[in-house]
């Protein structure tokens, strides 16, 4: 999708180039569920890329691993798998499109002293109450009333080192540990034998060797 097309918005009735309702089952289809942090992170896409320049390449950092980066990677070529967005899981529901070389971006983040005037979207934003109990149908309202007023915005300089461009070509090597096939970018051991696999143990699939 060109950021051209993502760009045009024409208030709150529209997400890019869906309308809210047709953005809604995109998000149902894509994330399982319409979740109001996706309707919430699909504003705050626009609202970054609304200050941003034409015709410039954007890379995505979001600082939640919930909700924001399926908003991302619904309205934006960017995604985990093309390496043009990063998840650095801070707790904060926040995202910065950045230029890709420069570092330079916009920050957007969900600014809570902004959400007085809307009791639905603060209960859902800080569990006041069990979602049994929440009002779905009156929380989308007011997100989609709320639009983009909800949030702060800064102009910001992402660190060196997560604008360094990364090759997918990278060489691949066979581990002297696990015997696996992985990218070698320090030394002849992989990420996972040096200490950092997620698996407590590994054994053969329903008692067989491969």
């Amino acid at each position: 999708m060109e950021i051209q097309k993502i760009k045009r918005i024409r208030g709150n009735n529209e997400m890019g180039t869906y309308t809210i309702e047709e953005y809604m089952a995109r998000i149902k289809d894509f994330h399982g569920s319409t979740a109001p942090g996706l309707v919430i992170g699909g504003f705050m896409v626009h609202h970054a890329l609304g200050h941003l320049p034409d015709g410039e390449f954007f890379d995505a950092l979001c600082e939640t691993a919930s909700c924001l980066p399926d908003a991302v990677q619904l309205l934006m070529p960017c995604t985990t798998g093309n390496g043009w967005m990063k998840v650095i899981d801070l707790s904060r529901f926040a995202i910065t499109l950045y230029n890709k070389y420069t570092g330079i971006g916009i920050r957007v983040h969900l600014d809570a002293k902004k959400l007085e005037n809307w009791p639905e979207i603060k209960s859902w934003f800080f569990r006041l109450k069990p979602k049994k109990e929440q009002n779905f149908q009156r929380l989308m309202d007011q997100i989609i009333e709320a639009g983009t007023s909800l949030f702060g915005t800064k102009t910001v300089q992402v660190k060196p080192e997560l604008t360094a461009l990364t090759s997918l070509g990278s060489k691949t090597a066979l581990c002297t540990s696990c015997g696996e096939a992985f990218k070698v970018v320090d030394g002849p051991v992989c990420p996972a034998c040096r200490g950092n696999s997620p698996y407590t143990r590994l054994s053969s699939f329903y008692g067989r060797a491969d």
